[in-house]
């Protein structure tokens, strides 16, 4: 069996979003913090990598959520290696309330392994495949992966908002940090739906709001401090009550792809939590920026 860790993270209010639920973004930290512990309770934490001159960064993250988390709850996140390959590392996540054994999200990460000072691609030490996975290395099977899905081509109507790279955004690493990421593509999906004439307070005053099922997110190349950025986003029908919208965040001074990103919305009545149609009006609004 692999090195099982669990993390606990009581959520603060200024972790909640205006549907009071915990933020999207934030899942993401609780996962790289319950990564970092797990990581230093089996004997490799920060001060040993910096000691090594090697360090991972995240490489593609999934999370699927299940059901809304709240203020003052306090979240267990269960998480374990599931594989390594040569350079690269897959990490799962499980989350609970404490007390319930029900599932609130489920993620992972693929990890890669870098030597610091050139940031080149490493291979993992079979000592710390050891370390994670007791049983030994010989028995970690590497699981298939597979491409980030292709994303349908944009449509006439791609909406697209720029923003500079700020201090608060940056790690120890001086990259910006992956779940910032999240905050990025989220503000991207508010910015494009005022400008469709949609802002909080409509949807809102119409009874229904749009809520994150899933996200999935490469990251290709790191962003940096004072990097002017632009991200651009779209939207793919899927059934009746929810859309997946594509986001690409490119860095205009050189074209370079830096991340891409879907996310799965679900339309929700704000009285009943359950799912509805999307309403027509509000697809007629978006029409230009849906791809056919």
């Amino acid at each position: 069996m692999p090195a099982i860790y669990t993390a606990q993270f009581q959520v603060r209010h200024y972790e909640c979003d205006a549907y009071g639920h915990l933020n999207n973004a934030n899942y993401a930290r609780y996962m790289e913090e319950a990564a970092f512990e797990a990581s230093a309770s089996v004997g490799y934490g920060k001060a040993r990598y910096e000691s090594m001159g090697f360090l991972w960064l995240a490489h593609e993250t999934e999370i699927e959520y299940l059901q809304p988390v709240i203020y003052g709850d306090t979240l267990a996140v269960t998480t374990w290696v599931a594989d390594f390959r040569r350079v690269r590392s897959r990490r799962y996540y499980e989350f609970r309330k404490v007390g319930s054994e029900e599932l609130v999200a489920r993620a992972s990460t693929d990890w890669v392994y870098l030597e610091s000072a050139t940031q080149r691609p490493a291979i993992v030490p079979v000592e710390m495949i050891e370390a994670f996975a007791p049983e030994g290395a010989e028995k970690v099977a590497a699981l298939p992966r597979k491409r980030f899905p292709a994303p349908p081509a944009p449509p006439p109507g791609v909406f697209k908002m720029r923003r500079r790279v700020e201090w608060r955004d940056i790690d120890t690493a001086h990259h910006v940090n992956n779940a910032v990421y999240f905050n990025y593509i989220e503000d991207c999906g508010m910015q494009v739906s005022v400008a469709h004439g949609w802002p909080l307070s409509r949807s809102e005053g119409a009874g229904f709001a749009v809520v994150a099922r899933e996200h999935h997110i490469e990251y290709r190349n790191p962003a940096m401090l004072d990097d002017e950025l632009e991200i651009a986003t779209w939207v793919s029908l899927q059934g009746r009550i929810s859309a997946n919208r594509f986001y690409s965040i490119t860095r205009p001074s050189d074209g370079l792809l830096l991340a891409q990103a879907r996310t799965l919305w679900v339309w929700i009545d704000l009285n009943t939590r359950r799912p509805i149609r999307i309403p027509a009006d509000f697809l007629a609004d978006f029409a230009p920026n849906i791809a056919t």
